[in-house]
C-alpha cells in the first residue's frame, strides 16, 4: 500500500470527498500515525484493540479492562435507579435486596462484582450471579447482621460479554 500526501486540491478525478477512500489498510499492511489523531462519528474497535500502560512498559486489551455494567440506585424509601449502563432494570426484592438486570449478558457467572454504598455501617454482598442478572444483598453491620435497604448503592460488573 502506498499513501500520497493529499493536497488542497484534493484527488484527480475525484469530485466529491464523500465518494473517496482515502485509507485503506489490511491487518498485514498495518498503519502507524504520529501526533494527534482526532476521530468523530462512531468507530468500532475490534477486541483485540490494545493499549500502552501509563508507564510504556506494558500494553492491556482494552476491552477487557472495561466496566461491562455499572449502575447507582437507591433503596431507601423510592426504589430509584439514578444512573446506569448496560442495566435493563432492578428489583425490589425485599428489605435490603435489589436484583440488577443485565441489558447484555455476560458469556458466564464468573465475573466480577464490586459493590459499596455511601450509607455507614452497611456490608454489600453480591449473592447468587448468572448470566441475565446479579444481587445485591445490604445488611446493617451490627450484632444481628440484620438486612437493611441503603441509599446510594453502587454496584460494577468486570468480565466477558456474551
Amino acid at each position: 500500500m502506498a499513501l500520497t500526501k493529499i493536497g488542497k486540491e484534493g484527488i484527480t478525478g475525484i469530485s466529491n470527498s464523500a465518494d473517496a477512500t482515502f485509507l485503506t489498510a489490511t491487518s498485514s499492511e498495518g498503519v502507524t500515525l504520529a501526533g494527534t489523531l482526532a476521530v468523530t462519528g462512531v468507530h468500532t474497535i475490534g477486541n483485540n484493540a490494545i493499549y500502552t500502560s501509563d508507564g510504556g512498559a506494558v500494553t492491556q486489551n482494552l476491552v477487557q479492562g472495561v466496566a461491562k455494567m455499572w449502575c447507582t440506585h437507591s433503596q431507601a424509601s423510592s426504589y430509584t435507579l439514578d444512573d446506569s449502563f448496560n442495566v435493563a432494570s432492578i428489583a425490589d426484592n425485599g428489605l435490603g435486596e435489589t436484583t440488577i438486570t443485565f441489558t447484555s449478558s455476560p458469556s458466564n457467572a464468573n465475573y466480577s462484582v464490586t459493590q459499596g454504598s455511601n450509607n455507614s455501617n452497611r456490608m454489600l454482598i453480591s449473592n447468587a450471579p448468572n448470566t441475565t442478572r446479579v444481587k445485591c444483598e445490604v445488611y446493617e453491620i451490627d450484632a444481628a447482621n440484620n438486612p437493611g435497604d441503603a441509599s446510594d448503592v453502587c454496584t460494577t460488573v468486570h468480565g466477558d460479554l456474551a
